[in-house]
């Protein structure tokens, strides 16, 4: 065997053992997201129970609206994010018995469900639709 075939099998043999060690990574997280919490359900399993029941309450323009709030999401894991961000806003709004969605309720849902690194896009996207963010300061800053 020679030297440079051997550099490209160790080469070859890091990159497959990082690329399966990433992989294992975001499986573990899927797989800790799934395990039942105290009350018998996971987080995916409470987020699929808001969407569920709050389905009926999004008119076509909020399915639109979120669409637009998750579109600096990578592709591959926009579903995801549209997920948790939409089973946050149904939390939402069975806690405060809404017969509808609101703009407001799918604003505050959006903040409370990303991390803070997100917030810079929301304020944006605001902004741009020219909507009051007055409402959602003291959100922000948490």
């Amino acid at each position: 065997m020679t030297l440079g075939f051997s550099l490209f099998i160790v080469g070859w043999v890091i990159i497959m053992i990082g690329l399966m060690g990433i992989g294992g990574f975001f499986m573990f997280r899927k797989f800790l997201k799934r395990m039942p919490k105290e009350d018998g359900k996971s987080t995916i399993d409470w987020e699929e129970y808001y969407i569920e029941h709050t389905k009926h309450m999004w008119s076509e323009d909020q399915k639109v609206f979120l669409e637009e709030l998750t579109s600096p999401v990578p592709e591959l894991f926009r579903d995801v994010a549209q997920q948790r961000i939409a089973g946050e806003i149904g939390r939402l709004a069975l806690n405060r018995r809404l017969r509808h969605m609101t703009q407001d309720t799918i604003i505050e849902g959006y903040i409370r469900a990303t991390p803070k690194r997100d917030h810079k896009f929301l304020i944006r996207k605001l902004e741009e639709k020219k909507i009051d963010m007055s409402p959602y300061e003291n959100l922000l800053e948490t």
